[in-house]
């Protein structure tokens, strides 16, 4: 993706307008700093992390200028609400490799890499978490992979360490046979989080990301990656679309 300027024309293929909110591509800077600011306001406040605290008050990363983000806007208010960054092949290969890379082996999914889109720094306001715009942004998404021809999202749901991390192993120890990869679609993370080290009979707390790829039908592709920056144990999610659970599907896909 090239550099957003403030004289691009805003993508019209991908809105959609349900009551009154819109999602969209960010197509300004200015909309692009919304976006920044956003994932600010909702990772210093979820993850706690010192290393995400800057005077700018956004959230930025040298990922930002390769891919697309997707935004859902208040029309009643004019801001954004929520936000998913997508990464395209093209965009993979001029950034040289995908955000998930800084996390995990991908040697395996090799094969993959023209057909995947990866989806990342997903954020939902406070205010606006009764489910609408995370639906909005999966319909988004689901129109960008059409448009980019993809038949694979990949991408990271990152679990709160803030409890010391009890949440994320007890999460990982629940998720059934089925909801994990073939061993052909397993990624090994750089830095495994270490759930030997948590105790059992925690009772686990689904975020709402990692639920919405497990009700859509993504694997879990094997162990979380510990990401100290953001504080979180990060699992590696991959959605093939023939494998998108029919009652998704038309709610995403139309």
């Amino acid at each position: 993706m090239r550099l957003l300027t403030e004289s691009d024309e805003v993508d019209q293929t991908l809105n959609i307008k349900v009551g009154r909110l819109t999602v969209g591509l960010a197509s300004t800077q200015e909309q692009l700093r919304e976006v920044q600011a956003l994932r600010y306001k909702v990772f210093a406040e979820t993850f706690s992390a010192p290393a995400l605290v800057n005077a700018e008050g956004l959230n930025v990363d040298e990922f930002d200028q390769y891919c697309d983000h997707l935004i859902v806007r208040d029309n009643t208010t004019l801001k954004v609400v929520g936000t998913y960054r997508l990464m395209s092949p093209a965009g993979a290969q001029r950034m040289g490799r995908y955000y998930c890379e800084n996390e995990f082996d991908l040697s395996r999914l090799e094969h993959l890499r023209s057909r995947t889109i990866e989806a990342g720094h997903a954020c939902v306001h406070p205010d606006y978490r009764s489910g609408s715009v995370i639906m909005l942004l999966w319909s988004g998404l689901a129109l960008y992979m059409q448009r980019e021809q993809c038949d694979y999202l990949m991408g990271c749901a990152s679990v709160s360490l803030s409890d010391g991390g009890h949440n994320a192993a007890a999460l990982y120890h629940a998720f059934t046979p089925g909801q994990f990869a073939p061993a052909e679609y397993r990624v090994t993370p750089h830095h495994p989080f270490p759930l030997e080290e948590h105790k059992f009979g925690h009772v686990a707390h689904m975020p709402p990301l990692l639920k919405g790829y497990l009700r859509s039908g993504a694997w879990v592709c094997g162990e979380p990656a510990w990401d100290r920056d953001f504080h979180s144990a990060d699992f590696f999610m991959l959605l093939p679309l023939s494998k998108l659970d029919s009652r998704y599907a038309r709610h995403y896909v139309k």
